[in-house]
């Protein structure tokens, strides 16, 4: 199913893509450019997606000896869920949060900033970093940085609209193409982010609590940093990369809330605090 839906996401944005070229640049120029950047840009995020989001939030990839502690509970979560070791980064942000990238689980990264170390203990520490592990599992960090990758290429071609105006294909400029492209295209992106995204974000809450056992230390742990997001969002936080991350790292609220890439946190809470009744 997670193959089907990467294909899927591929294919719709891929053909965004191709539909802002052809509008940008009619008459088959602009759709040589959208494929040439689409083609481009799906082998780039196959192969070097997790770079790409790692150096967007400045992450330092941790050795063992760097963080001897953490680098043994990711470990035995691992090891629990019969997974490789991860790659470990560490993001210096105070905002807590966490994110797992990688094209698959051999080449998985998971990442936590320095305000998650220094916030949660480690029972809570241990369930997010389980949820994180749960994304590797079911291979949604594919599609995770997939979409963050080929997202930001939306964005960039809809900025591009703005400042180039469309033309038919007669010529003439035409405001009325590029006004569309600058307002449907990053909608279009984030509601195909939306529909992909929002169920994964509870099955990893369920791996998490089937692999530690305590499901009610994940449900604390997301408490508790969801609210410090929405006081203090993330400092390098982009829309395209937000769905990644284990909480929403902007600021969301009223009609910004129908458009969030994570499903509500009171919802995810107590559909944890259920397993946790049910064990």
């Amino acid at each position: 199913m997670n193959q089907f839906k990467t294909l899927f996401l591929i294919m719709c944005l891929t053909g965004l893509l191709v539909w802002i070229g052809d509008m940008l640049y009619p008459g088959g120029q602009g759709l040589l450019m959208a494929l040439a950047i689409a083609v481009v840009m799906n082998f780039v995020s196959y192969f070097y997606s997790d770079k790409i989001v790692l150096a967007s939030y400045g992450a330092k990839i941790l050795d063992q000896q760097d963080a001897p502690d953490l680098y043994l509970l990711v470990s035995r979560i691992a090891q629990q869920g019969n997974l490789p070791m991860p790659r470990l980064a560490l993001v210096e942000d105070d905002t807590p949060n966490a994110f797992a990238t990688g094209r698959n689980p051999e080449h998985a990264v998971v990442a936590v900033t320095t305000g998650m170390l220094q916030l949660l203990s480690d029972a809570e520490l241990e369930g997010v970093l389980a949820h994180e592990l749960g994304h590797v599992a079911h291979r949604d960090i594919l599609l995770s940085s997939l979409a963050s990758v080929l997202v930001q290429a939306i964005m960039f071609l809809s900025r591009m609209a703005m400042w180039v105006t469309p033309r038919d294909e007669e010529g003439r400029s035409n405001p009325i193409a590029g006004l569309l492209i600058a307002i449907f295209a990053p909608v279009s992106a984030m509601v195909l982010q939306l529909a992909l995204s929002r169920s994964r974000e509870y099955l990893a809450d369920e791996y998490s609590a089937q692999v530690t056992g305590r499901p009610l230390e994940l449900a604390n742990a997301l408490e508790r940093i969801s609210g410090i997001n929405q006081i203090q969002p993330m400092r390098d936080a982009q829309p395209a990369t937000a769905h990644m991350m284990i909480v929403n790292p902007l600021r969301s609220g009223g009609l910004m809330s129908l458009f969030s890439t994570h499903p509500p946190i009171e919802e995810r809470i107590q559909r944890l605090r259920a397993l946790a009744a049910g064990m």
